[in-house]
């Protein structure tokens, strides 16, 4: 299966949120024609015209729905709109896959709190496919750090989802919350269709709750990115991410797109 190269436009968000159009551009230059939509809801008509313009199309989404309120670690997506108004707008964007980004660590504490997450996700597909779509969960590392009866909180949680409801496996907070990637992903087979990119020094205290300032374009890091590749038998996307880059954000987006380039045998067709 033909696994495709993707950004996480979260990424760059600082610089779309300046020059839109010119930053689509600048993807479009190093050579991205799939990217994964982020702050898309109040806005698919606008970000569908860009990315026509530049020979680009989103097909995964980040969007919160399975909360109601919550404050992400960047403090961006805080108005969050039905789960209707978002899947409504995934499909104007011409979106497969709407993927909540974050569910915080409190709700991961106990079985009763990890059933109530999956019952929610379960929910959603049946509502999302209504429009034609999908629904998926990016992870952090919290969701690994509770242990229920021997299993990490995400595990249990997968091993409730229904058939249809994807994952997005985010392969640095895997790893910093001390997990084998490689083994997880073959653990959970062809549910996980996509992966978060990202790299960097492995340390103790590396948290949602502390963003670390030292990630790296993939490939100058820790995270087993090439064992995690050939572990997953599903994946269709392998989506770039930087919480934080010093320096020129573009460049270091730039240099994980050749090292997949060189390292994932990779499509970059949608």
């Amino acid at each position: 299966m033909a696994t495709h190269i993707s950004l996480q436009l979260y990424a760059v968000n600082d610089a779309l949120s300046k020059d839109l159009d010119g930053g689509i551009a600048r993807l479009a230059e190093i050579g991205f024609d799939t990217v994964e939509a982020f702050d898309f809801v109040s806005r698919p008509a606008e970000l569908k015209a860009v990315f026509d313009r530049h020979g680009i199309t989103a097909r995964t989404g980040h969007a919160i729905f399975l909360s109601t309120e919550v404050a992400t670690p960047d403090g961006i997506l805080g108005d969050i709109p039905a789960p209707a108004v978002t899947f409504a707008a995934a499909k104007e964007l011409g979106l497969d896959v709407v993927i909540d980004p974050f569910v915080p660590a409190d709700r991961w504490a106990t079985r009763a709190d990890v059933e109530d997450t999956a019952a929610r996700l379960n929910a959603a597909a049946k509502e999302a496919a209504a429009y034609g779509l999908a629904v998926g969960y990016h992870n952090h590392d919290h969701e690994f750090r509770t242990q229920i009866d021997g299993v990490t909180a995400y595990e249990v949680f997968a091993g409730l989802l229904d058939e249809g409801v994807r994952l997005e496996l985010d392969l640095y907070w895997a790893t910093a919350a001390g997990v084998d990637v490689a083994a997880l992903l073959e653990r959970l087979g062809e549910r996980v269709i996509a992966v978060h990119v990202k790299d960097g020094p492995m340390r103790e205290g590396i948290s949602t709750a502390d963003l670390p300032q030292d990630q790296s374009p993939a490939g100058q890091g820790d995270v087993p990115l090439a064992a995690a590749f050939a572990a997953a038998p599903a994946l269709q996307y392998a989506v770039i991410e930087f919480d934080h880059f010093e320096g020129d954000i573009f460049d270091g987006v730039k240099q994980s797109f050749d090292w997949l380039t060189a390292n994932l045998g990779a499509e970059v067709s949608a």
